[in-house]
């Protein structure tokens, strides 16, 4: 297939709405300094020419630049949706009619589409892929270890047109992936230690410049810049109770007692609940925490943190939230079978009666700071996305080298991110002397 046919094989809600997504992902670039800077080196050194680049994220502004900066570099791209709900339709739109990028993703696709358009990033047959939770690095893994009943019924339909062969290319062929969020980074992980990941890893999410930051400040604010949009609640004087303290609960924990709201944590790790306790948030399990919230909020990761037995404790008009990765979060199979409902209340808001108290879930319990606000602000995904860039950049020189694991972004990439970050901002920052660095440097220097 050519170039000009791939860049024709896309599926975006309607390319007429290109103008609007030019405007919003040109505001965004202008609070991505670091990404700008990296473009213009891509544009000149084309390290990732005749690369074909599957990636699998957010579709949104700041996605938009990453793309753009990817394809100045010299790859060809096909870009699609981490989840359903996540897509920026006139940022889509923008990127296929401007960029002749391949982007498939429409904001609110269903299960069957959805893996469609992880199909067409598969059939892209990239030596370098990009995921946001792992769902393109996990589908070519099944594909790899022959477990077709494991694959979406689009994927396996298509997995099995092909001949045996062009199965295995499909992963002998990749040369390395990022990741770029903690639920991925944890899947990857898990498929390194079985032994079953077969090419190197780079856990973007894992950099400092990325977790510390975008998890942190990005989470903290997009989330509850999500709840506010989809509820118009007054969290002064609200509880809200955070399930989870790593650094994503942290940010929101922060973000919410900053707008005065009273914050409960809920935890299993003894550190991050101690942690918690000393950073002057009430902790306490889920069961205990559920009758006093008015706004639950979960970001740990795993599978069923709030159960019904949970929100059968809830008081009438309770607000349950997830900022996590998946939908998986909250436990809304039990909810739809023991309640009534889900009955519309206002857009991202589905109304349940259980046991005669009403139960508001937002979003499907999908990612809300993306499905009801715009995601993290551009700012932050600078750092992130230069992490992306400079990692598939990486892959290229160094990914035969690299073993079939989860690594992080090497060091140097993490402080010259941080380096470009404070100049753009106009921070200055103090340098070692020669003095400092010799004793910094010895074991023999006392006092």
């Amino acid at each position: 297939m050519t170039t000009a046919a791939k860049e024709a094989a896309y599926d975006v809600k309607d390319p007429a709405l290109a103008p609007e997504g030019r405007r919003r992902v040109e505001w965004a670039g202008r609070s991505m300094p670091v990404l700008g800077l990296i473009r213009e080196r891509f544009a000149k050194e084309q390290p990732l020419k005749g690369r074909r680049l599957s990636a699998c994220l957010h579709v949104t502004s700041e996605t938009a630049n990453l793309a753009v900066t990817l394809k100045a570099a010299g790859a060809d791209v096909v870009l699609c949706a981490s989840n359903p709900l996540s897509t920026q339709d006139d940022v889509a739109a923008h990127l296929v009619r401007d960029h002749g990028i391949a982007v498939h993703a429409v904001k609110g696709e269903d299960h069957d589409r959805y893996y469609r358009h992880i199909q067409a990033a598969l059939a892209h047959r990239p030596d370098i892929t990009m995921d946001d939770g792992a769902d393109l690095v996990g589908s070519l893994h099944m594909i790899a270890l022959n477990r077709m009943d494991d694959l979406a019924p689009p994927v396996r339909r298509w997995v099995e047109s092909l001949p045996k062969d062009a199965r295995a290319a499909l992963v002998t062929g990749v040369v390395g992936s990022t990741e770029e969020t903690t639920t991925g980074v944890i899947r990857l992980k898990a498929m390194a230690k079985d032994g079953v990941l077969r090419f190197p890893v780079i856990a973007v999410n894992d950099s400092e410049t990325k977790h510390l930051f975008d998890n942190r400040y990005g989470t903290g604010q997009s989330t509850v810049d999500g709840i506010v949009r989809a509820t118009n609640l007054l969290l002064a004087g609200a509880t809200v109770v955070i399930a989870g303290y790593g650094w994503c609960g942290r940010g929101v924990a922060m973000r919410m007692r900053g707008a005065g709201a009273n914050v409960i944590v809920t935890e299993v790790d003894a550190v991050k609940a101690l942690e918690a306790q000393m950073d002057g948030y009430r902790v306490m399990p889920m069961a205990a925490a559920a009758p006093l919230g008015d706004v639950f909020v979960t970001l740990t990761g795993d599978l069923n943190v709030i159960r019904v037995e949970h929100m059968r404790r809830m008081k009438d008009g309770a607000v349950v939230a997830n900022s996590g990765h998946f939908n998986v979060e909250i436990d809304l199979d039990g909810l739809k079978q023991a309640a009534q409902g889900p009955r519309p209340a206002r857009p991202f808001v589905d109304e349940f009666v259980l046991d005669g108290k009403r139960l508001f879930v937002l979003a499907e319990g999908r990612l809300i700071n993306l499905a009801a606000a715009e995601g993290h602000p551009a700012s932050v995904m600078d750092m992130s996305f230069a992490n992306q860039a400079l990692g598939a950049e990486y892959l290229v020189g160094q990914g035969a080298a690299l073993s079939r694991d989860v690594h992080r972004v090497p060091r140097e990439i993490d402080r010259e991110i941080a380096r470009l970050k404070l100049a753009a901002m106009g921070t200055a920052i103090d340098t070692l002397t020669p003095e400092q660095e010799r004793y910094l440097a010895s074991w023999d220097l006392g006092t």
